[in-house]
């Protein structure tokens, strides 16, 4: 895991891209910040109080040239991102409306995103999923062909890398949005360096059960067949038979992934979030994300429970998103 963060970095610090941070004044935050600037892998921007934030940044030695601070309430080009949040929202909202939004910290670093200041925005840790996800789906919007953006855990234990989703985002997927969200997660899967076998799981293996449940699993990789993909992807899978190629060989025997898949598509949130949780605790493996994806710019979500390692890391990620 080491060398994937430091194969980041190094790539980072060649572009050098700029990442908001909603939540400045937040001490995980300052310390991730602090560290990020140091080693020159990215410019942080700060929201909050400028003279709370470059004291805390003071303290902690940092040249304060190496990170921007920017306390909302006296933005002097305010007026450029609220008429830019006018247009943008086409009619839904009037100028006054736009001021009063743009207090937010999350809808204004959104749009700091949104109109080139930044590449990337972290929020989260102290704020609720909904809060940082809102403004970017009302904002950033998904990319062109994409309906939902959806969240994706990246499961890391030594040399082991695997991705999980969606695990934050969308309660009962149809098969449709199952498919955008194998799409999703194979790139997000190359972004850490994982060649995406996908697999798509269920309570079934290959009809061995039926129901509403296991045919929208089923219609979903068909309509990735259909569409066509550049990564091996079959379901309806239960994990054993996607995970463990002796059971894949009893099961699934025809199976393309033949039990390696190394991103598993969840039918539904309840299952992807239980799960997701269950080899965090019970397997030791670390949970990185959510990263949010479908997107057309990064917009990442932190847990409220995070540490400055958790940001750093989050804030690595969404900046490679970004490239």
């Amino acid at each position: 895991m080491a060398n994937m963060f430091t194969a980041m970095e190094q790539k980072l610090q060649a572009k050098y891209p700029a990442i908001v941070f909603p939540e400045g004044e937040d001490s995980r935050i300052l310390d991730a910040a602090a560290r990020l600037a140091e080693e020159k892998i990215l410019k942080p921007i700060l929201l909050g109080d400028e003279q709370a934030i470059n004291t805390a940044l003071k303290s902690k030695g940092l040249d304060l040239d190496l990170v921007d601070v920017i306390d909302p309430q006296s933005y002097n080009e305010l007026d450029e991102l609220v008429a830019s949040f006018v247009e943008r929202r086409r009619g839904k909202v009037n100028e006054q409306e736009a001021r009063e939004i743009l207090k937010d910290v999350n809808y204004f670093g959104t749009m700091l995103v949104h109109t080139g200041k930044a590449a990337g925005l972290v929020s989260g840790a102290a704020h609720s999923t909904a809060d940082t996800v809102r403004p970017a789906l009302q904002i950033i919007k998904t990319k062109e062909g994409i309906k939902r953006t959806s969240g994706a855990f990246l499961m890391v234990k030594d040399d082991q890398r695997y991705i999980f989703a969606d695990c934050a985002i969308n309660i009962n997927p149809s098969a449709s949005d199952l498919a955008e969200i194998a799409t999703t997660s194979a790139e997000t899967a190359r972004i850490f360096g994982i060649d995406p076998r996908v697999g798509m799981l269920s309570f079934s293996t290959k009809g061995s059960a039926k129901s509403d449940e296991t045919q929208k699993v089923i219609d979903a990789v068909e309509l990735l067949n259909e569409t066509g993909t550049d990564f091996p992807v079959d379901g309806e899978l239960q994990f054993d038979a996607a995970f463990v190629p002796e059971v894949a060989a009893k099961k699934a025997p025809d199976s393309p992934l033949a039990g390696r898949a190394n991103v598993f598509v969840f039918p539904g949130l309840e299952a992807g979030n239980i799960g997701y949780k269950m080899v965090q605790r019970l397997g030791g493996f670390e949970a990185i994300g959510p990263v949010l994806q479908g997107l057309n710019k990064p917009v990442n979500d932190l847990s409220r429970g995070c540490n400055s390692e958790d940001v750093y890391k989050l804030a690595l990620i969404t900046a490679m998103q970004a490239l």
